[in-house]
């Protein structure tokens, strides 16, 4: 399974904390991925009280006791939605059909617009996704997974292997991330408490040959899924950008038709800035989807509808929380409800 191993830096900077690691113990019982819908509204809307409290309410105030629906108003409306990061283009999107609901009498009174809001979320963040990884001609599945660091990349991976683990899939991990001091090491923890297997080489060795070797790997055991992990590079280093081309080169060359996922890991926190990321990477490497993670921790939840707006790449994950459960499919139904649900 391990290919080469040189000694690695003393000086770790390890991004997940013990307790969390400790949260993942071999044996758990089986994650159900598809929770009864009231339950799993009940469970979002709790995770979204951040972005529901800086979103939802001032809308809320706003509305509250207004009798007519007027320039004032669309004034003010434009402020929050623009203050819930929802970016220019999506407020502007959102206004303007608004304004034609309003112009064609569809919308008469002000406490119509908050189901019109809800509406035009929804329908932003319908792209249509198919089911990760939902067909594969010829297995493994090959998942690339892009960010830059302090994202919750590596935990994603680790959360994501552990449930397709348990949906009876062997999975196989590919530790690309050569570049970080003690990466390699804290992905060997999580693949070790998991209970998947996992390729490595050595730090500072050739990504792109670590995922040649799994590849192949994957093949001679019969891997239904491989799931590659990448240095957590900043969008704007351009030599770090080349890196994981070549990476998608390869894995494109050893298995005809993948890699079958791009997903790009987002921090939820980081609001606009995150739409200049899935940019730069959309257009070296070709999206198939985002993570978007850290969503309970955030009042920019709007930074979802924003991205989705803007590249319409759809969300296929969320991380509403540390525990393994907490990463889910994203259902922009689910979403839009836990958000507007009183």
């Amino acid at each position: 399974m391990v290919t080469t191993e040189l000694p690695i830096a003393a000086e770790a900077d390890v991004e997940v904390p013990e307790e969390e690691l400790a949260e993942v113990v071999l044996g758990e019982p089986e994650i159900d991925m598809a929770p009864p819908r009231q339950g799993f509204l009940r469970f979002l809307k709790e995770r979204l009280t951040k972005t529901r409290q800086g979103f939802l309410r001032k809308i809320d105030r706003l509305l509250s006791g207004r009798q007519v629906i007027d320039a004032e108003l669309f004034d003010e409306l434009e402020e929050v939605l623009i203050s819930g990061d929802l970016g220019v283009q999506t407020t502007t999107r959102i206004m303007q059909e608004l304004q034609q609901a309003v112009a064609e009498q569809r919308l008469r009174q002000p406490a119509e617009i908050r189901a019109h809001l809800k509406q035009s979320l929804l329908n932003v963040l319908q792209v249509s996704p198919e089911e990760l990884c939902a067909e594969v001609a010829q297995p493994p599945a090959v998942i690339l997974m892009v960010g830059v660091n302090g994202v919750g990349k590596t935990t994603t991976i680790a959360k994501l292997a552990y449930q397709l683990k348990h949906q009876g899939k062997k999975v196989l991990l590919a530790a690309g991330d050569t570049f970080r001091a003690a990466a390699i090491e804290q992905f060997q923890e999580w693949s070790d408490r998991v209970g998947v297997e996992m390729i490595k080489h050595g730090a500072g060795a050739d990504p792109a040959a670590v995922v040649y070797d799994t590849i192949q790997a994957a093949k001679a055991r019969h891997a239904d899924v491989v799931i590659v992990d990448t240095a957590g590079r900043l969008h704007t280093k351009v030599n770090l950008m080349e890196e994981c081309k070549k990476i998608r080169r390869v894995i494109a060359r050893e298995h005809a038709g993948a890699p079958h996922e791009v997903l790009l890991v987002l921090d939820a926190t980081v609001g606009q800035n995150g739409v200049a990321q899935a940019k730069q990477f959309h257009e070296t490497l070709g999206l198939t989807g985002l993570v978007i993670t850290k969503l309970d921790g955030t009042a920019k939840g709007g930074i979802v509808v924003s991205i989705v707006n803007e590249l319409k790449i759809p969300v296929k994950l969320i991380g509403v929380g540390e525990k393994l459960p907490d990463l889910q499919p994203f259902d922009p139904l689910a979403f839009t409800e836990a958000l507007f649900d009183d």
